[in-house]
């Protein structure tokens, strides 16, 4: 009778599932820039966002007392432009959690982020609208922005008065040259188009 030998099964069946390797997060201070408070605006207002940090659409946020508001030629009492959001690391990615208010044509221009190298080079992230952000008030069944995802939903009670819910998009950005160091990222509206951009909270990741 012709006998079979198995050899290396029992390692087999012993060796460890190698883990997955944990994601490294680290969360921006956005508070010395911040011009907003997320309390401020009596029942609209984004007062039921939880503070801290918390894991929201898979990344971890830090979520401050006030937010990065952006004017536009609705809002003039807001800047068009915010600069110097520290980073001071390398990334490979990097996560916004923002909206606007007010809706603006698809494919629309409203924002942006610069991102600012050690090197003095820049790249530039366009936050087109109904693709990389929407409006923060919505109603059951609404689109989603095509290159985000919602990442949190809420309410408050005026939005609810007029049948409406709120919510926050994630962003991530893919960084084309991860081995240079990010200084700092500034956030600018075109203010032209009426809608005004906020962001809450930034997270790059290594």
């Amino acid at each position: 009778m012709q006998h079979v030998v198995v050899v290396g099964v029992a390692w087999l069946l012993a060796a460890p599932v190698p883990k997955e390797k944990a994601r490294e997060f680290t969360c921006l201070d956005l508070q010395p820039q911040a011009n907003f408070q997320l309390t401020e605006g009596e029942g609209n207002n984004l007062a039921a966002l939880p503070k801290k940090q918390h894991i929201l659409g898979g990344v971890k946020f830090n979520i401050g007392d006030g937010l990065i508001q952006l004017g536009s030629s609705t809002l003039a009492d807001k800047p068009e432009k915010v600069e110097g959001i520290k980073v001071g690391r390398t990334c490979r990615t990097i996560h916004f959690l923002h909206a606007c208010h007010r809706s603006a044509k698809d494919d629309a221009i409203i924002g942006y982020y610069t991102i600012n190298y050690e090197d003095k080079s820049q790249e530039t992230v366009a936050l087109v609208y109904g693709k990389d952000i929407a409006d923060w008030w919505y109603t059951e069944g609404a689109a989603e922005p095509s290159r985000a995802k919602v990442a949190w939903n809420g309410e408050n009670d005026v939005a609810k008065d007029q049948g409406s819910k709120i919510r926050l998009y994630l962003r991530t950005w893919r960084n084309p040259e991860p081995l240079r160091k990010v200084v700092s990222i500034d956030f600018g509206s075109t203010s032209y188009t009426g809608t005004s951009p906020f962001c809450v909270a930034i997270t790059v990741e290594k």
